[in-house]
């Protein structure tokens, strides 16, 4: 290879790498809370199936109001028929002496007389008319219209009815999904600054750790204090280790409820003492909170309806159903006598009369299924009720919580450096250094859980008072 190739060569590969940085960079979602919650609206697998139902309903109203529009169908019938009937007019006869001269025609068949002697009858034999076709291929041409039909009304209103079901359905599944993700978004952020805080950690320990192996050396540590550092040491690494693999999953809850692919990455815009510090509070009073509001107990209003309609439908069965056609016949192959007329109009009523108990016992299902749905509709009015309060609590409670781990954890980093300085010093002994990294390490635990409760019921009550 040439200096010119190997130049040329080198500049492609060059080229190749910056363009496939440059698309790893541009393939990186950046996303804040918001933008999270966006997104999530447009990719979450969730979310797309609500969409497709919504169309599966729209599809159903078309479909049951098809019922109820013209209807146009051709069909075809091939027949062969082995053996043709056939009408014949009987024979008529004659004489030779009313006849002279005999005839040439087949169909005159001559016979002697049985009175006269010598004297011969002439018959004509009629070859008869055929009443079919052998072959033959009938088509029908026919046009209906359903005009009266109380079980078509309702079940038109039906369908509407659930149509608008899948559409509160896809609403509910939206604030569902925005508070999944929010939760899923606060977490990643929970852990990675748990990780970060764990590390300074480690890199302080080790720091000590150094420090204590040559004072050991030097005599002025005994190595059972060394031994102690060092198994705390390998505690601090190990919890690292564990809270490193609760990052992975928690970043792939995110990606999942993102509706994107684990291996894309993402990097999250936001920080955790933003989001914290931000004015995310509002929710320590009671605020205004009304349970019609609720998507809830809008899509219970819904199944109410939708009972109601069905015990309308059964109840329409008693009324008859009225429907009018038109209908064109043609023959390939029409036989010579053909009484089908070729042009039929008519009306057609159905009226059953005994169905010996099925309208009724269909009725008093109906009856059932509309009581037990306005039971469940108030179930859920309470429930809704009772999720709100609890919710509300539970926020309080977790900002109480957060405040008070915020403070122990302030309280016993402080305890914990002192320490560290007083056990170099040979004032504290191993033990303490020990008692007071678990006390320290606890306390760090239980503050970020704190942040993720308080963050997480907020979540909630944005999903809650989303429709208030």
């Amino acid at each position: 290879m040439t200096t010119i190739n190997k130049s040329l060569f080198t500049l492609g590969i060059l080229f190749l790498s910056v363009g496939v940085f440059a698309q790893e960079k541009q393939d990186t979602l950046k996303l804040s809370v918001l933008d999270a919650q966006k997104y999530a609206l447009d990719y979450n697998r969730s979310i797309q199936s609500s969409k497709i139902d919504i169309e599966i309903a729209k599809k159903v109203v078309m479909e049951t109001t098809a019922i109820g529009l013209p209807q146009f169908a051709v069909t075809a019938n091939y027949q062969h028929i082995f053996k043709v009937p056939v009408l014949s007019f009987g024979s008529s006869g004659f004489s030779s002496a009313m006849l002279p001269e005999v005839t040439d025609n087949p169909n005159f068949v001559s016979y002697p007389s049985e009175n006269v002697p010598g004297l011969w009858e002439y018959y004509y034999s009629s070859p008869g008319i055929p009443l079919g076709t052998k072959d033959n291929t009938t088509f029908n041409f026919t046009l209906s219209q359903l005009i009266f039909s109380g079980e078509y009304i309702v079940g038109l209103q039906a369908a509407r009815i659930f149509k608008e079901v899948s559409e509160k359905a896809y609403v509910k599944s939206e604030l569902t999904t925005k508070e999944s993700v929010a939760s899923s978004y606060y977490l990643v952020l929970v852990v990675k600054e748990n990780l970060r805080v764990l590390n300074n950690s480690v890199e302080v320990m080790d720091k000590t750790y150094g420090e204590i192996e040559q004072m050991n050396v030097q005599g002025f540590i005994e190595s059972t204090d060394v031994d102690q550092l060092k198994i705390n040491k390998s505690n601090l690494q190990n919890l690292i280790q564990s809270l490193k693999g609760q990052y992975e999953v928690a970043q792939k809850l995110l990606k999942f409820q993102l509706g994107i692919d684990f291996s894309q990455a993402v990097e999250l815009t936001e920080n955790l003492d933003g989001i914290v510090n931000q004015n995310n509070f509002q929710y320590l009073f009671p605020g205004e909170f009304s349970v019609g509001n609720s998507i809830d107990l809008k899509i219970m209003e819904n199944q109410v309806e939708l009972q109601s309609a069905n015990l309308r439908r059964a109840q329409s069965a008693y009324l008859p159903s009225i429907a009018g056609f038109y209908q064109h016949q043609e023959m390939t192959n029409a036989p010579a006598f053909n009484f089908q007329p070729k042009d039929v109009m008519g009306l057609t009523m159905n009226l059953p009369i005994l169905t010996s108990g099925q309208r009724l016992s269909k009725v008093s299902q109906g009856k059932l299924n509309l009581a037990k749905a306005n039971l469940n509709k108030e179930m859920v009015e309470q429930s809704i009720i009772m999720e709100y309060e609890t919710a509300r609590n539970e926020y309080q409670t977790a900002f109480m919580n957060f405040n008070n781990n915020k403070e122990s954890l302030e309280l016993s980093e402080k305890i914990y450096n002192k320490n560290i300085i007083k056990f170099k010093e040979g004032v504290a002994s191993s033990l303490e250094l020990t008692q007071s990294q678990s006390q320290y390490l606890t306390a760090e635990s239980n503050y970020y859980n704190s942040i993720i409760a308080l963050l997480q019921a907020k979540a909630k009550m944005d999903r809650i008072l989303a429709s208030n």
